[in-house]
């Protein structure tokens, strides 16, 4: 019965997720505040403040870079890191 006490927290972090997720706004709703204060903005200066045309484009790279920059480290460092785990050790 060792599984008892993982299954047990999976139920209660399930039930906590969910119950945390009933406050989240309705999908695709005009009035939540990204929609009100965020995207306007982007819209609106994307092309004046970037002089990038592709919206996207510029919010990743320009608005977002530096978080973008440190998402990839993150993600490269542990690409690292799961190599160095599962790798296997040489024989001597």
């Amino acid at each position: 019965m060792k599984k008892a006490p993982a299954f047990i927290a999976i139920i209660i972090t399930a039930f906590l997720l969910i119950y945390a997720a009933e406050e989240f706004p309705e999908w695709a709703d005009p009035n939540q505040p990204a929609s009100l204060h965020v995207s306007p903005r982007y819209i609106e200066k994307t092309v004046e403040e970037t002089a990038v045309p592709n919206m996207v484009t510029s919010v990743l790279a320009d608005y977002r870079g530096y978080d973008t920059m440190f998402e990839t480290s993150v993600i490269f460092t542990a690409g690292i890191v799961v190599m160095m785990l599962l790798r296997r050790p040489k024989k001597w």
